[in-house]
Parts: structure tokens; C-alpha cells; sequence
């Protein structure tokens, strides 16, 4: 067991995966049909034999909660991945900034006064041996390693960038330039924090303390500590991820890392996983990425009527049942019933969906437990969908609120809970109040929290699924 003690900041609201966070910390949207995006960095420390975790919260934390303390647990004295709620131990506040999340529980560090202490994001998807990282703090006597991914010049100016030495020394650091600067020996490319990073202990303390005196400052890790310490001369270093080796690994497998910033980011991390030889290997039994383990039986492909069911370069996981349909490019997630004659392309359904006979859907994201009516069609007449379903991305995929229920015509019916949910984020609201008249509110007695998938009581029998299913239309 590694000695280092491990903070992940996992407080964040992701605005800009609404309406996926409106009810839900960024950490906890499902992704990649049966995880959790907090599980992949959960799973790098553990498989590296990192097991004093502790897990910092504070925005919609209930789900993020309930799946860490229902399928984290570490069977050993002394391991444990520790749920950290805000608790306003230095002040009336909840946490400011990354910084600060860290400051307000320094009693944490002090009860187990390791010499280095890792603080992550818990919000990217990434596959990383997170000890060649330490290895790496170690050699260079660091006060600080930065985690640093190499991105080309013209996507850098979305990133913090860091200037550095031919030595990895961290010269300087721009928070999205429109300049970036370049890798020296490797023009075109710019140096991309990960926001990862080791802290010799004492460092860190004192870094905090200092900066929660500070009332200009933030209290953020990126613009106010580092900085702050760049400009008195500490030993700061970086490690550049493309060179992270896990344990295991297929032939030509790259390192992986996203930053799910986005809707049209998440989509996009949800096709790369669905890909015949996807860049992010969940297959390696050596490097698992570890989520819940749910009591379903296997997924269900059930030919009916003359059909076949095709399912061509897609994912579906445990629970779900595919009746004589056509799935295309899909990540279909654990608890869904797509019935006969239906069509899914370039689509991402969570967990608990149904959809409908004769239904046809392309680039959409359904959140968990949404509804298709059959016959539904979404993704071929643009501007019809334009007038009825508020939430699109940059890209034209349309994304429908947890619990939606879809019909062929007229306006979406959002669950009661989310229609609440849906107002009260800063995010969403506007698009909310603007489509007043695109959707209609549920009974009081349909909660977005009901599956519709083949656990709904309709569809509750074996003789249903496989015989008396509803034709196309």
C-alpha cells in the first residue's frame, strides 16, 4: 500500500453538461453504459495500490454519495475511499474554489502526515499508472508535478498551458492563451494541464494557508497557488502523460485522457468506447475499471416475426433486451428495451430507456429512464426538431432530460422532479423558460427515478419479452 494520501476534488456542477447536471454532480453522470466518470480515476489509484482515498463533495452530491458508499468499499484495516461532504470547518462558506476544498480539510492531512499528497479532478476520463506519475515527483525532488498532456497548438487555447524547460521545469503557466506556448523540440504541440497534481505535504499546507488569508485570491489551484508558487521559485515539474505505461496494455494501446468538459465532448468519449478497437481499453483484467455490480442477467438479442437484430459497432450492456432491431453506432446502457422494427444510429441511451416499435433515432442522448413512444422518429427532419426539443448541442445532437417521456408528435413530457431540477439551474433555465411550450408536465406520480426498461412492470414478464411485444407500426 502506498504511503501518499489521495484528495479528489469531486465538488464540481459541470454547467456545461446540462441538463445531464441539473440534478446530479459532474462526477456522477453515467457514462460509457454501466460507469460512473468518478470511477475512472477511483480505479487508476486503486490498480496502482493507492488506497487511502478520500473523495471531497459539495454540488448535487446525493447519487455521487449513494454510488461510492453502495460499491467503493476497500476489505482491509486502514484502506478506505471516504466520502467528504463540505462541512464548513473553516468558516460559514462551502468550498470557493479548488484550492480552498483542499484548505478546508487540512485535518484530514494532518491525521495521517504522509510526506506527499495527490490532488485530482475527479471529472475526466482517462486510463493512467498514477505511481509512474509519483515516481516521477519523487526523482525530481518536486515540490509540485503537474500532470501535462500534449495537445496540438490550435486546440491548446482551451486548456491551461504550461511553458517548461528542456528539463520539464515549469517556467510558466497561461490559462487559455490566445498565444499557447510551444513544447520546446516540438513545435505545433503545447504542454496541457490535466489540473493532476503531487504535492510534497508541507508545501501544500503552507501554500493553503497562505492563500486562504489572501481576499483577492480565488482560492483556486490553477490561477492563485501555482502561480503564487512559480513566482517565489519553488520546484515545480511536470509529467507528460503520452508516456504513461499501464500495466498490461494491448499492442499500439495510447494513453487515454478526455476532459468531458461538454455535451458534445461526452458523446464523443461515449463513441470512442463503443469502437471496434476503442482508445480506451475497459477490457484489460489487469487494469479494471471498477463501477457496481448489478444482480442483471445478460443482455438480450431477440429475433422476431422474420427480423434479425443487427447490432453493428455499438455496446450494450447487462439487463437490456434488443427485440428485431437495428443498432448502429450506439452505447446502449444496462436496463434498456428497444423493440421490434426500431432504428438507433450515432446515439447514446443511459441506463433504464425504452424505445418504442418502429421508432427511428439518430445523434440523440437519452439520460436514464427516458421513454420513446413507438413510431417516434428523431434526427431526420431538422427543423422540426428544432421546434420541439429544446436541449441540442454545437454539433446537432439532441439531448432529453432524466425520466422523458417522448411522443411521436407534440410537445416532450419531463417528470415532475425535473421540471423543478431543470428551472433552478443557472444552466438551464433559460433555454427552460424560453420552451415553455415544447414540453407538458407528468403526473405528480412519475418520478424520473423509475426505469422504463425491462424492470417496469409492463414489461415485467418472460412471455412478454420474447413473444408479445408490440409490432411496428
Amino acid at each position: 500500500m502506498k504511503p501518499t494520501l489521495v484528495m479528489i476534488m469531486a465538488g464540481g456542477r459541470g454547467s456545461r453538461l446540462a441538463p445531464l447536471t441539473c440534478h446530479r454532480a459532474k462526477p456522477a453522470v453515467p457514462i460509457g453504459g454501466r460507469y460512473r466518470i468518478i470511477d475512472f480515476v477511483l480505479s487508476n489509484f486503486v490498480n496502482a495500490g493507492y488506497h487511502r482515498i478520500y473523495v471531497l463533495t459539495q454540488y448535487m452530491a446525493s447519487s455521487l454519495i449513494r454510488h461510492l458508499s453502495r460499491h467503493w468499499h476497500l476489505n482491509a484495516p486502514g484502506l478506505f475511499v471516504e466520502v467528504v461532504p463540505a462541512q464548513m470547518r473553516r468558516g460559514d462558506q462551502w468550498y470557493q474554489g479548488t484550492a480552498d476544498s483542499v484548505f478546508q480539510n487540512l485535518n484530514l492531512i494532518d491525521d495521517y502526515s504522509p510526506d506527499h499528497i495527490a490532488v485530482f479532478g475527479g471529472d475526466h476520463v482517462y486510463v493512467m499508472d498514477v505511481e509512474q506519475m509519483e515516481n516521477r515527483h519523487l526523482e525530481a525532488n518536486a515540490d509540485l508535478t503537474i500532470a501535462a498532456v500534449p495537445v496540438p497548438i490550435e486546440e491548446a487555447t482551451e486548456f491551461g498551458v504550461i511553458r517548461i524547460d528542456a528539463a520539464g521545469r515549469v517556467l510558466g503557466f497561461q490559462e487559455k492563451p490566445a498565444r499557447p506556448a510551444e513544447i520546446p523540440g516540438r513545435p505545433g504541440w503545447a504542454l496541457a494541464s490535466m489540473g493532476n497534481y503531487f504535492f510534497r505535504r508541507e508545501v501544500l499546507q503552507n501554500r493553503l494557508v497562505a492563500d486562504s488569508r489572501d481576499p483577492k485570491s480565488a482560492h483556486d489551484f490553477g490561477r492563485n497557488v501555482i502561480p503564487g508558487m512559480l513566482k517565489d521559485g519553488l520546484r515545480i515539474f511536470t509529467y507528460d502523460f503520452s508516456t504513461n505505461e499501464v500495466r498490461n496494455a494491448g499492442p499500439g494501446q495510447k494513453p487515454y485522457w478526455r476532459d468531458v468538459g461538454t455535451l458534445d465532448s461526452f458523446f464523443d468519449v461515449n463513441m470512442d468506447m463503443r469502437k471496434p478497437l476503442p482508445p480506451v481499453d475497459m477490457y484489460n483484467r489487469q487494469w479494471k475499471i471498477r463501477s457496481a455490480r448489478r444482480d442483471f442477467p445478460p443482455a438480450r438479442f431477440v429475433g422476431k416475426g422474420g427480423r434479425v437484430c443487427e447490432v453493428i459497432d455499438s455496446m450494450v450492456c447487462e439487463g437490456s433486451i434488443i427485440t428485431a432491431a437495428h443498432l448502429e453506432n450506439v452505447m446502449a446502457g444496462y436496463d434498456c428495451f428497444v423493440h421490434a422494427g426500431s432504428e438507433i444510429r450515432d446515439s447514446v441511451l443511459l441506463s433504464g430507456c425504452n424505445v418504442g416499435a418502429g421508432a427511428r433515432l439518430a445523434k440523440v442522448m437519452l439520460d436514464k429512464n427516458c421513454s420513446v413512444e413507438p413510431g417516434t422518429v428523431i434526427g431526420e427532419d431538422p427543423d422540426l426538431d428544432a421546434a420541439r426539443f429544446p436541449f441540442v448541442t454545437e454539433t446537432g445532437i439532441y439531448v432529453f432530460p432524466k425520466g422523458t417521456h417522448i411522443p411521436q408528435k407534440g410537445p416532450i413530457e419531463l417528470s415532475v422532479d425535473m421540471v423543478e431540477a431543470l428551472h433552478q439551474d443557472p444552466a438551464t433555465r433559460g433555454i427552460f423558460e424560453a420552451s415553455l411550450d415544447s414540453f407538458i408536465v407528468a403526473e405528480r406520480d412519475r418520478h424520473s427515478h423509475e426505469s422504463v426498461g425491462p424492470r417496469f412492470d409492463r414489461y415485467g414478464r418472460l412471455a412478454e419479452l420474447t413473444g408479445v411485444i408490440e409490432e411496428a407500426p
